[in-house]
């Protein structure tokens, strides 16, 4: 007899302009009057003043506020054994370092933990695991979702575009990351939760409703990506949102002399994977195009020769991963797209 799903979802969650000033109202609500604040280094100097400023306003103490500048996991040891008497919440504000390490704190201490993310460059603020470097390598570590999500649109909306399209990029993995899995149904036997799935599909027609970066787009990019994280939890994995264009971005941030920003690489990778699988490609055309992806892509562009070896290494990135570069060698499939490919010309080089 198959179980029904019971999991755990985000309690309060606030997507709006000005959120981050009320984040001290939001805390007060739920009973916090100390709490531990973990905050990204170099953030934006008015974003940290604004958020302290609201605790205060809510009477609200930040017994402990740290600038996190490294997410391994000895850090975030360190820091769930530093943190004061009394704390009965985890807050982290900024981007995905202080995120992380912040949710795993939480997560040590089963405190409740709200995540104020500043920028959308990836589904991470709202999943159940946590990012960390564990002797040097990068490992996805169980953890818990937050028991709050404060996405301040305004915020968002005038963070760097490059991050908001980076965002982009890991929302649209979504589309080959399910095929990937439905692949794996059929090849190997291996279950797909079909509401996971739809709901991870289902979050990117959502985003291409209204493709733009103004507050709108920004509200509808940010909830596409915490559902994501909610999928996850569903199914208790990372299938439905990544798959074989995941497995590419972890080799290129293990091999590349210089990764570049985790959603750039899944996008690039999407739009190979999906050309492979034969399905969606004209939707990430249409969504890159939108969005003025391949623009931040060339700006910096990637080294065809790293690439190449990434694709080869990445069906061994994690054992037992079947997606469709299991099913076939697509090594020279892809080499000849990134020689060849009208689209990919300007975003890489020899």
């Amino acid at each position: 007899m198959i179980r029904p799903t019971l999991i755990s979802i985000p309690t309060l969650v606030r997507v709006k302009p000005g959120a981050l000033d009320r984040l001290g109202a939001y805390l007060s609500r739920g009973g916090h009057r100390r709490v531990g604040v973990l905050v990204s280094t170099g953030l934006a100097p008015p974003l940290p003043g604004r958020a302290a400023e609201g605790l205060t306003r809510a009477g609200v103490e930040a017994a402990a506020w740290v600038e996190v500048a490294d997410n391994d996991l000895e850090s975030a040891a360190r820091l769930f054994a530093d943190l004061p008497k009394g704390v009965t919440a985890v807050v982290g504000v900024g981007g995905g370092k202080a995120l992380d390490v912040a949710k795993y704190v939480g997560f040590l201490g089963r405190l409740p933990y709200y995540a104020v993310p500043t920028s959308l460059s990836n589904d991470g603020f709202c999943s159940p695991q946590s990012s960390l470097t564990v002797r040097g390598k990068r490992r996805s570590l169980p953890a818990a979702l937050p028991y709050g999500v404060v996405v301040d649109t305004g915020v968002c909306r005038d963070a760097p575009r490059v991050l908001t399209v980076s965002g982009v990029g890991d929302l649209v993995a979504k589309f080959t990351a399910v095929r990937d899995w439905k692949l794996a149904f059929h090849a190997v036997g291996e279950p797909v939760n079909d509401f996971s799935a739809l709901m991870s599909d289902g979050t990117i027609y959502s985003f291409m409703s209204h493709a733009a970066f103004d507050l709108e787009g920004v509200r509808l990019l940010a909830t596409a990506l915490l559902l994501n994280g909610i999928a996850m939890e569903v199914c208790g994995s990372s299938r439905p949102a990544s798959g074989s264009e995941h497995l590419i971005s972890h080799a290129l941030d293990a091999t590349s002399a210089r990764p570049r920003l985790h959603g750039l690489q899944v996008g690039v990778a999407t739009y190979l994977m999906s050309i492979l699988q034969g399905e969606n490609t004209e939707r990430i055309v249409a969504l890159f195009d939108a969005t003025r992806f391949w623009d931040e892509v060339a700006a910096d562009p990637f080294s065809r020769a790293e690439w190449r070896a990434a694709v080869r290494l990445a069906p061994s990135v994690k054992d037992g991963y079947y997606t469709v570069l299991s099913a076939r060698d697509a090594a020279p499939e892809v080499d000849r797209l990134l020689a060849t490919d009208p689209r990919l010309a300007r975003c890489f080089v020899d």
